[in-house]
C-alpha cells in the first residue's frame, strides 16, 4: 500500500480514476436535479483539484523544495469564487445555491485527499457527502414540512389593506414577525411583502396556506 502513496505511473492513475468516480457520485445527484452544477463540473472540480495535489507533490518530491500543501491552500480559497457563482439571491430574497456551492468545496476537498494519495479518507468522505445529498435531501424535507415556521411573499389585492392580512392573521392564532414590504416587485396599486409566520400548533402549515390562498383580499402567495 505505501508505494501507492508515492509518485508513479500507477499511483498517479488510480488517484485520477478515483476522483473521476468519486467527483461524478457526489455530481450525480446534483445532475439529477438538474442544478447549474452538475455531474461534468463536479469531475472536473474533483479532477483538478486531484491534479494540483499530485503536482505540488510532485514538485517536493523532484525538485526537493517549496511547501507540499502551499498549492491545496490555493484550491480551498479559490474554490469559493466558483461556489460564489452558484449561489444567486431572487427578487423576493430566496437564497438558492448554497447545497451546490457545498458540494464543489467539498468535491475539491476530496480531489486533495485523493491527489495526496488519502485513498481511505478519500472513500468514506465521498461516500458520505453522496449520502448528505441523497438520503439526508429526504429527511431535510420532512423536517422542513413539520416545522411550524413558513416564510412567505405575498401580494395583496388592489386596495386591500396590510392590516386586513394582520386581522386574519390574529384571528387565526397566527404569529407574524420580520414583516418586509416589497412594493418595487408588485404591480401597480397593489402591496407586496415577506412576512413570517408561526403556525398554531393544532394546524398544520399547508392548512393554513390554502386557506389563506382563498382570500379574496390575497391576489397571490408563495412559500420561499
Amino acid at each position: 500500500m505505501l508505494e501507492l502513496r508515492e509518485l508513479t505511473l500507477q499511483s498517479i492513475l488510480i488517484r485520477v480514476i478515483l476522483a473521476f468516480f468519486l467527483g461524478g457520485l457526489v455530481g450525480l445527484e446534483r445532475g439529477m436535479k438538474n442544478r447549474p452544477a452538475g455531474l461534468r463540473t463536479y469531475m472536473l472540480v474533483c479532477l483538478g483539484s486531484c491534479i494540483v495535489m499530485i503536482t505540488n507533490q510532485y514538485v517536493v518530491t523532484v525538485f526537493e523544495t517549496g511547501d507540499p500543501v502551499r498549492m491545496a491552500a490555493q484550491v480551498i480559497s479559490g474554490i469559493g469564487f466558483l461556489g460564489a457563482g452558484t449561489i444567486i439571491v431572487t427578487r423576493r430574497n430566496q437564497i438558492k445555491g448554497l447545497t451546490t456551492a457545498a458540494g464543489l468545496w467539498a468535491a475539491a476537498c476530496i480531489g486533495l485527499t485523493i491527489g495526496i494519495g488519502f485513498y481511505e479518507l478519500a472513500l468514506i468522505g465521498g461516500l458520505t457527502i453522496f449520502v448528505v445529498l441523497t438520503i439526508l435531501h429526504e429527511m431535510d424535507s420532512r423536517m422542513r414540512q413539520k416545522t411550524r415556521l413558513v416564510e412567505v411573499y405575498v401580494e395583496l389585492s388592489s386596495g386591500a389593506k396590510l392590516g386586513t392580512f394582520v386581522f386574519y392573521a390574529r384571528e387565526n392564532n397566527i404569529e407574524l414577525s420580520n414583516l418586509q414590504l416589497e412594493n418595487d416587485n408588485a404591480p401597480d396599486n397593489t402591496t407586496a411583502f415577506i412576512v413570517t409566520m408561526r403556525c398554531p400548533r393544532h394546524q398544520h402549515r399547508e392548512e393554513i396556506l390554502h386557506k389563506l390562498r382563498t382570500l379574496k383580499e390575497i391576489s397571490y402567495i408563495e412559500e420561499l
